[in-house]
């Protein structure tokens, strides 16, 4: 009833004002979808002036809909208010034991916060540190402390049965580059051979690239019959001369997270000159461990920008568990996370009951939301102190992210901010829109069909229409 009351009392505003409130999606936007095969009531629409402002069109708007990766906005805006806009992430490094001289008789132990950016070259400045404590050879174990996060089963092949795909990472309190590989292959004709490199490097790892063939590229990853495990990264298929030179990021899912940093740990290590005797295993900081180095992320801001411009699923899982743990002073998973969001909203005044929550990046076919809850929430923040560092975390149509593509021959090109979403059966956008009008604009679109594919069109006109109309 309350929400009602709102769009019975925006119409009133917009008769006053002489523009029509609607719950039907103007002409051009149907039109669109016919051409795409997909019934209006597949798609949700709810476009509203920021600061209190007249709502424009709100069709379906208080359904539940797939969002795909715009989901990730509001895990991003929940971060921004709930961690603030100063948090970082600290990775820090502890010793158990006596040293003498360059020399750790005893255990280090790396604790992990759930930095979502610890990459190979910042872990490598982090490693810098410890050796610039005169630690040179450990003689004990490697100890790696988790327990920010809480260990959950995770199983890489549930969303898509494809456990390979980058994206595919489960989340980890010590992520380190993403749990991800570059594998590049490059053919060599002369040698009737093909050569296979991999970053990171893996200490004492094997690689045993496939064999060259002739023939059309196409499916090239597929030929290659990847196995990718603990000791070797094998190729039983081939690879066309045709392709030249290509790379390929893989989820080495075989290999846990705590052999994958095992592997990274050992190679750069031994590169600054150090050596590890023992283990590398799962453990905890005893009391009587000292400090010795850490490592600081960067602001939040910053990571919140690659979540939203490219629409990173990895760093998104992270920053859910991030809010449950920081928030509830417990180790965070995703039940802790959602109800965190779920409080904070309804503080918010947002009551947003079809929501579901299961890992906050969108890679979901359970996440739901409706354009009008998605909708009052990006005019909240627009309204927070919060929104420079927000609205600069969404792609500028036509410009860059997900968006660099899109509009590029629209007038409305530079002039909206706007996340998308993109699932079989799913596409979505979300953001700002700053129409010719000097006005600016919540917008929201969810389509949920089959042929959703083809929703681009109508979701462009829609941004269109906005900038014109607006």
């Amino acid at each position: 009833m309350r929400i009602l009351k709102r769009l019975q009392a925006a119409c009133v505003l917009f008769i006053l004002t002489a523009v029509a409130c609607s719950q039907e999606l103007p002409i051009p936007l149907q039109d669109a979808l016919k051409r795409a095969e997909i019934p209006v009531n597949a798609a949700a629409v709810y476009v509203q002036e920021v600061g209190d402002g007249p709502v424009l069109i709100a069709h379906n708007a208080q359904q539940a809909f797939s969002p795909a990766s715009v989901m990730k906005l509001v895990t991003s805006t929940a971060a921004l208010e709930l961690l603030g806009p100063t948090y970082t992430w600290k990775t820090r490094a502890f010793a158990e034991g006596v040293q003498h001289g360059d020399v750790l008789d005893g255990d280090l132990i790396i604790k992990g916060s759930g930095d979502p950016k610890l990459t190979l070259e910042n872990f490598w400045l982090f490693l810098r540190r410890i050796r610039a404590r005169g630690i040179r050879e450990i003689r004990g174990n490697l100890l790696l402390d988790r327990s920010v996060f809480e260990e959950m089963a995770y199983d890489a092949a549930a969303f898509d049965g494809d456990p390979l795909k980058p994206y595919n990472v489960g989340p980890d309190a010590l992520l380190l580059n993403y749990k991800a590989l570059m594998l590049r292959f490059v053919p060599d004709e002369g040698g009737r051979n093909v050569s296979v490199a991999m970053d990171p490097p893996f200490a004492g790892y094997t690689l045993v690239p496939p064999r060259l063939t002739n023939g059309e590229c196409g499916e090239w990853r597929a030929g290659l019959r990847a196995a990718v495990d603990v000791s070797s990264a094998r190729f039983a298929g081939t690879y066309a001369a045709s392709c030249g030179e290509r790379t390929w990021y893989v989820h080495p899912y075989q290999i846990t997270h705590t052999q994958y940093f095992d592997l990274v740990f050992r190679q750069m290590w031994s590169e600054l000159g150090g050596t590890l005797k023992g283990e590398v295993r799962a453990g905890s900081v005893p009391p009587t461990a000292r400090p010795i180095a850490e490592w600081e992320s960067v602001t939040l801001p910053e990571v919140i920008r690659d979540i939203n411009k490219f629409s990173n699923n990895v760093m998104a899982r992270q920053l859910l568990l991030t809010i449950a743990s920081h928030v509830t002073a417990q180790p965070g998973n995703t039940t802790r996370g959602a109800a965190v969001i779920r409080t904070w909203l309804a503080e918010k005044g947002i009551d947003a009951p079809e929501l579901v929550i299961e890992n906050g990046s969108g890679l979901s076919r359970s996440e739901r939301i409706s354009a009008m809850s998605l909708g009052r929430l990006l005019e909240a923040v627009f309204r927070s102190s919060l929104m420079p560092e927000f609205i600069a975390s969404l792609p500028l149509a036509g410009n860059d992210g997900t968006m660099r593509l899109r509009v590029k021959e629209q007038a409305v090109s530079g002039h909206a901010h706007i996340k998308t979403g993109m699932l079989n059966g799913v596409r979505a956008i979300a953001g700002y829109v700053d129409a010719a009008s000097g006005r600016r604009y919540v917008a929201v679109c969810f389509v949920n069909h089959p042929n959703a594919t083809h929703a681009m069109e109508m979701q462009d006109l829609l941004l269109q229409w906005v900038y014109e109309r607006g």
